[in-house]
């Protein structure tokens, strides 16, 4: 098997670096068709591969916790998707033969034959392995036509076309097995990327897809004409509103101790000449202009550091806008004070006007709540905040946006 799976990865790559301008219409479509089923026929025999491994408990030999985390390390996969793969591979060795043959023959994608075994399964234990049968030949056809999601909607009604008498009570029992699947299927991964940025993969039940959609959609809207955001950015800062929430609703479970918080390490010289970047204690790094804005509405702990980054002595907690001081501020501001923007106070920072780490007190005449949208607004921009005379925050546009630079004030949260 080896050196014919040889021979095959040389067919491939001579394909790989072919011309493919010079062919018609026609060839391209027949060399599409025949590449696919290709795809699906090796897809056979890593399943028959993992399979033996599995069984034979290579992976555990080799020191790996379980196969799932072996595949990982071995074929670079995500440990879900290696699972998906074992759990297929142990359904189809499992007597699926018709569907086994159907993926080996290229009939069937990877992703239709596990709908195939998830339905072949819920038939067989409602009505028997000849139904069981019956039921993957029809789908097999099926699979000419339907995609993999189409293929799972008739799936739930198979047996109406096989065992119409037992329709009814397999119908439930479908609804009870891909709950269960999406109980077992649920997951999210964090993937660090090598730029330091995360990447989030993962699948949800429908009760958390429920409540995560109820979350996040209010936050998705454009926030204007000049909104310039794609539908993904707005969802990825609808999230980031999310996370500020609950980490300051202070509800969270503690994490060793401590209540549930970022925690970003830095220079204190840096920070107050805001050229310093940050780290994160999850290891990713930040740049001076995020470091400054979470600066503003965090606690401050003061560390000498040896050396080797050892932590010497730590200072107490100081600056944080809390308590009475953030009450006083919600009275007075009733939401992100921005000109036109309409977050109530809990989507709020509070936002020293006069930076703490150059010296600015921690007071109300020094501090103005901003949405997070805001907040970054104001860190990356030239507009100007100030108190008024009558106590109350105003901003100065820049000149290029108003050349008489009259100050602004939010209307929306005032009640007189």
């Amino acid at each position: 098997m080896v050196e014919e799976l040889a021979q095959a990865d040389d067919a491939v790559a001579a394909c790989v670096d072919a011309a493919v301008w010079p062919l018609a219409d026609h060839e391209l479509i027949a060399a599409l068709d025949a590449a696919h089923r290709v795809e699906q026929r090796l897809a056979a025999v890593k399943l028959a591969l993992i399979r033996e491994l599995d069984g034979r408990g290579t992976p555990r030999a080799q020191g790996a916790s379980c196969t799932a985390v072996w595949l990982r390390e071995r074929l670079r996969l995500t440990v879900p998707a290696a699972r998906r793969l074992i759990d297929l591979a142990t359904a189809l060795d499992a007597g699926n033969t018709g569907i086994r043959q159907a993926l080996a023959d290229g009939q069937i994608s990877l992703d239709q034959a596990r709908v195939i075994t998830d339905t072949a399964t819920t038939v067989h234990a409602t009505a028997g392995t000849e139904t069981a049968d019956k039921a993957v030949g029809v789908l097999v056809g099926w699979a000419t036509q339907f995609d993999p999601t189409h293929l799972r909607k008739l799936g739930t009604r198979i047996l109406d076309h096989v065992a119409p008498d037992l329709a009814d009570a397999a119908a439930q029992a479908a609804l009870d097995a891909e709950a269960h699947r999406a109980a077992h299927d649920r997951h999210l991964t964090l993937s660090e990327q090598t730029d330091g940025r995360l990447r989030l993969t993962g699948t949800l039940d429908a009760e958390t897809a429920g409540l995560f959609r109820a979350a996040i959609d209010p936050l998705t809207a454009p926030s204007g004409p000049d909104d310039s955001r794609s539908p993904g950015q707005r969802r990825h800062d609808a999230l980031t509103e999310v996370c500020r929430l609950a980490l300051r609703t202070g509800e969270l479970p503690d994490r060793g101790g401590d209540p549930a918080q970022i925690v970003v390490a830095t220079s204190y010289d840096g920070l107050t000449r805001q050229l310093s970047t940050g780290a994160l204690d999850i290891g990713l790094e930040l740049t001076p202009g995020a470091v400054r804005r979470l600066a503003c509405d965090a606690a401050i702990l003061p560390a000498i550091l040896g050396g080797a980054g050892q932590v010497l002595d730590v200072g107490r907690q100081r600056r944080l806008i809390t308590g009475p001081l953030r009450r006083a501020l919600v009275l007075r501001d009733r939401g992100c004070a921005f000109p036109g923007c309409d977050r109530p106070p809990r989507w709020c920072d509070a936002h020293h006007i006069h930076h703490w780490a150059d010296g600015g007190p921690t007071n109300l005449d020094n501090a103005v709540l901003l949405c997070g949208h805001h907040h970054r607004h104001v860190h990356q921009s030239d507009w100007v905040v100030r108190i008024g005379g009558d106590g109350h925050p105003e901003f100065v546009p820049p000149a290029w946006l108003d050349p008489e630079q009259l100050p602004r004030r939010n209307h929306y949260h005032r009640r007189t």
